[in-house]
């Protein structure tokens, strides 16, 4: 079978599920069975990969389910404390002290606060934690899922503390080969991914410095009384204040320090500058923009959370500081457990439930669910319930409603990542294929040739539609990427940077990240209707690195297997 048609093969079940959500708006919990049936007959009767197989790529699949259930549940559970204890009533008091233009708190809460804690810990937990902060602050649940994915993008790829670059690119590559290239070059490992990290800084502030706009523009067209893309364009010079302020210590920390720190530090550097400068109205306009009247929101906005937030107790005795605190508590102790020069997360990761060599397959899975960002999420609702001086029934009704909630989530994401782990693993089969992305990606690179990074980002892009995760996206790829640009004669820094920063970008369409935030604000169901909008800020992102990318190769690059690009 030709390499076309295996790619137009492979495709199929991605396109399947794709057509289902956005054309004809089926419900992701419909859409996604079906596509993760047909990715099972393709691999099956095409690909001839072992039934056995197939069941342990489900069952891999299952345990990544768990972790990122339990991370929807402790994100739900924290927002329902707060919601009870009067928190929710007290941040949104807070708010009025700095601006209560909804463009301003776009920029504060979605792509400052959202980054830090994408920078702290990834993996979904951005709009887990922001969307429902959102609502809580009077956004329509759609608005708040749609802002929630565009979050994930300029600091995905430095999520987690760096681990999309520290695991997924280091991960990914390998072999004697590449270890000859870096011997040849006289470079280890670490100078190679701090290489990779110094030029993707460089790409996502390129693109990332008109996220903050994006985000304005696209909730007073699509959320706006009048529709319209102008009145968030008003905003524009602080949109890019708010841009700069994370993009310009984000480059510089990605150049200085390494792959950990860009968005981990970067974000809150800018949270502090923007907040000084918005509580003095700097770069702020005359007029002050909100969304139309409650009563009048169309139905396919709300999802009932919004009355429930709206008739929240008051909380009088709930300071600002004290309504904060879990969210700065949460983020420190994110911090806490995920640098690699403290124990803690060693002493957390020690708990560990796992299955080797799954029906003798060769395919493990495990899960760490003390390291997990939803266990620190529960442990910030103990200390939040202490703080606020809460009563136990409370703190259950919190869970309980929590757990109504993660039902729907569950159903959609027990099939949409075992789907992932199935394509994934499709490189073992009697066919003698690779496993299915690659396939794809193989058909793609030998059709594009020189014009490659023109498209290097968009298959990152796919690979983290697919896996939902910039760090699987690199892990799939990033030996692909690494092996064009060396046939190609191109800079592979170069064209594993564009990978790494495509990857980041394709989180805005991930099926399972929109089912996950739609999960915290109880709009389950509408997941098309969000994948159509946050459509538009990826094309974008892709377009603006891929065109900076062939600039880098064929304007300025230096032509060599491991050299960056840089400046003749």
């Amino acid at each position: 079978m030709g390499a076309g048609a295996q790619a137009l093969l492979a495709l199929g079940p991605i396109a399947l599920g794709g057509v289902l959500l956005v054309g004809f708006r089926v419900a992701a919990k419909r859409a996604m069975p079906a596509a993760y049936l047909a990715a099972v007959v393709v691999v099956l009767a095409v690909w001839q990969m072992a039934p056995t197989r197939v069941a342990a790529a489900s069952i891999q699949g299952l345990f990544l389910t768990f972790d990122l259930l339990f991370i929807i549940f402790g994100a739900l559970v924290l927002l329902h404390t707060l919601e009870r204890s009067g928190g929710v009533a007290a941040i949104r008091r807070s708010f009025h002290g700095v601006s209560d233009d909804r463009r301003v708190q776009v920029v504060i809460v979605a792509w400052l606060f959202g980054s830090f804690i994408e920078g702290a810990a990834g993996f979904g937990t951005p709009a887990a934690v922001a969307a429902p902060l959102m609502v809580a602050l009077g956004f329509p649940a759609a608005a708040a899922v749609m802002l929630g994915m565009m979050i994930q993008s300029t600091a995905v790829t430095f999520g987690a503390v760096g681990t999309p670059v520290l695991v997924g690119v280091q991960g990914g590559l390998g072999g004697q080969a590449f270890a000859a290239d870096l011997a040849a070059a006289g470079i280890g490992m670490q100078e190679y991914l701090r290489a990779v990290t110094a030029q993707a800084v460089l790409f996502h502030a390129a693109a990332g410095v008109l996220m903050p706009t994006w985000m304005v523009v696209m909730m007073t067209r699509f959320f706006g009384a009048n529709r319209s893309w102008t009145e968030g364009l008003r905003v524009v010079p602080f949109t890019l204040f708010g841009g700069l302020a994370f993009t310009v210590p984000y480059v510089l920390l990605g150049t200085f320090l390494g792959p950990e720190f860009p968005s981990l530090l970067g974000a809150p550097i800018g949270l502090a500058v923007v907040v000084w400068a918005a509580r003095r109205g700097f770069l702020l306009p005359a007029d002050s923009w909100d969304f139309p009247p409650r009563p009048s929101w169309p139905s396919e906005w709300v999802s009932g959370l919004e009355e429930e937030m709206a008739d929240v107790p008051e909380g009088r005795g709930i300071t600002a500081v004290k309504a904060w605190a879990p969210y700065a508590i949460l983020g420190l102790l994110l911090v806490l457990t995920r640098l690699r020069s403290l124990p803690v997360g060693g002493w957390l990761q020690a708990v560990r439930v796992s299955w080797d060599d799954i029906l003798g397959t060769g395919i493990s899975a495990s899960t760490t669910p003390l390291y997990l960002p939803g266990f620190v999420l529960l442990v910030v609702v103990g200390i939040t319930a202490v703080l606020h001086r809460m009563e136990l029934r409370q703190v259950g009704a919190a869970a309980r409603s929590s757990a109504r909630v993660l039902v729907g989530a569950g159903v959609v994401l027990i099939f949409t990542v075992p789907m992932v782990r199935v394509y994934i693993n499709s490189d073992v089969n009697a066919a003698g294929f690779l496993s299915m992305p690659l396939a794809m990606a193989d058909w793609v690179a030998g059709n594009v040739g020189q014009v490659w990074p023109l498209f290097a980002g968009a298959t990152g892009a796919l690979g983290a539609f697919i896996a939902g995760s910039n760090t699987v996206s690199n892990l799939m790829f990033s030996a692909f990427q690494y092996g064009v640009a060396e046939r190609l004669a191109m800079s592979t820094v170069t064209v594993v940077a564009l990978q790494a920063v495509g990857a980041a970008a394709g989180n805005m369409i991930a099926i399972h990240n929109v089912v996950a935030a739609s999960a915290t604000v109880g709009l389950l169901g509408r997941e098309g209707s969000t994948l159509r909008k946050t459509v538009l800020p990826t094309l974008y992102y892709l377009l603006v690195i891929g065109v900076l990318g062939l600039m880098a190769v064929h304007l300025f690059g230096v032509s060599g297997p491991l050299l960056p690009a840089v400046p003749p």
